[in-house]
C-alpha cells in the first residue's frame, strides 16, 4: 500500500483523506487549528467554486470553505 502526501489544494471533488501536517505559521495556523485541521483529522473535497478558488471540505462533519493560499499549507495523506 502506498501512501501520498498532496496538498489540500490538489485533492479532487469528492476526495478525502487524514490530515498530515500543516505549513503554516502564526495566525493562520491557528484558524486553521480551531477549525479541527489537526493531524490525523479527516478531510473530504466536497466542491470548488466555477473559479476554482475557494473550495468547501467536510472537515469533521461540517462544511468549511478555504482559499488556496491557506489549502496549500495543509498536507492531507491519501491511500
Amino acid at each position: 500500500m502506498s501512501v501520498s502526501i498532496v496538498p489540500l489544494s490538489q485533492l479532487p471533488n469528492g476526495g478525502s483523506g487524514r490530515v498530515a501536517s500543516l505549513t503554516a505559521q502564526g495566525l493562520i495556523r491557528r484558524h486553521l487549528l480551531d477549525l479541527g485541521l489537526v493531524t490525523g483529522s479527516w478531510v473530504e473535497a466536497i466542491r470548488r467554486s466555477p473559479a476554482g478558488d475557494p473550495a468547501a471540505f467536510n472537515i469533521r462533519g461540517a462544511i468549511i470553505a478555504l482559499r488556496n493560499e491557506d489549502a496549500n499549507q495543509i498536507l492531507i495523506s491519501i491511500d
